[in-house]
């Protein structure tokens, strides 16, 4: 299909209504986040970190400066002498599995292991409106377009490939939770996917609504890492975070069945 087609333990128990997070209770809930980031850990072993990252805050700083979450690696060391790096990177409001390699030869292998597409990854987004399908593959070209006011990517059969599957797992009240595996790791891909499909994901401001007040609704749920040739697969999940949680119990999520998340 040529590109530029389509194919159709929770950190924190508090629950946030939709519009009731202000600005002081980000920056709160963030600074509380960072200063207690080993309780995020999800995984650990002499390679790899997998963390919970939390929504609103950027893996790495910016050029406008901002809290992020490298400045607070060094609480990760967990004996080593130095600080855990990042092996991919998450969106800014995207929280959820983030994968860590613990020294220069960990981060080496996962590289090799992103770079050729064997690690798994899922992710649950709540989106405004139905795909017209169930389930069904994206593909597309995606390109970065830069203005005055900004950046952003968009669908150009020029651009890079990027392949998204998705599958509907519940429709309520006029949006829908989608589960998505995405077969490359494009910029924003998951996110501009789902604007192509006519479903944004409810809270983008770049994508979806920019007068929304609610936080993105978008988060990786799990990872599955083939980082030992010898061993199954390295399966991680993600607890659904606090502010997504209404949203998804109301489109079927029943947070009894859920799996629980690998911790040491």
């Amino acid at each position: 299909m040529p590109p530029g087609s389509i194919v159709s333990s929770a950190f924190g128990s508090e629950r946030l209504s939709r519009s009731s997070l202000l600005p002081g209770l980000i920056a709160e809930t963030l600074e509380t986040a960072l200063a207690s980031l080993p309780r995020r850990v999800l995984y650990r072993d002499g390679l790899v970190l997998v963390i919970d990252k939390p929504a609103g805050i950027a893996v790495h700083r910016g050029p406008g400066g901002g809290p992020d979450l490298e400045g607070a690696f060094d609480q990760l060391r967990f004996g080593l002498p130095h600080p855990p790096a990042l092996a991919h990177r998450l969106d800014r409001d995207t929280s959820g599995c983030l994968v860590l390699g613990r020294h220069p030869k960990a981060l080496r292998r996962l590289g090799v292991l992103f770079a050729a597409g064997q690690v798994a990854k899922v992710y649950w987004a709540v989106v405004e409106g139905q795909p017209a399908e169930g389930e069904g593959r994206i593909e597309t070209g995606l390109k970065k377009l830069t203005r005055s006011t900004g950046w952003r990517m968009v669908v150009d059969p020029a651009g890079q490939r990027a392949t998204t599957d998705y599958r509907v797992r519940g429709v309520d009240a006029g949006r829908s939770w989608l589960e998505l595996r995405p077969r490359t790791g494009r910029t924003h891909q998951l996110r501009v996917h789902c604007e192509a499909l006519g479903c944004p994901v409810v809270g983008d401001p770049v994508y979806g609504d920019p007068a929304s007040r609610e936080l993105m609704q978008l988060y990786a749920r799990s990872v599955a890492l083939p980082l030992y040739p010898a061993r199954p697969a390295l399966e991680i999940t993600a607890p659904v975070p606090a502010h997504m949680l209404a949203a998804l119990e109301g489109l079927g999520y029943d947070c009894n069945a859920a799996p629980k998340s690998a911790r040491l």
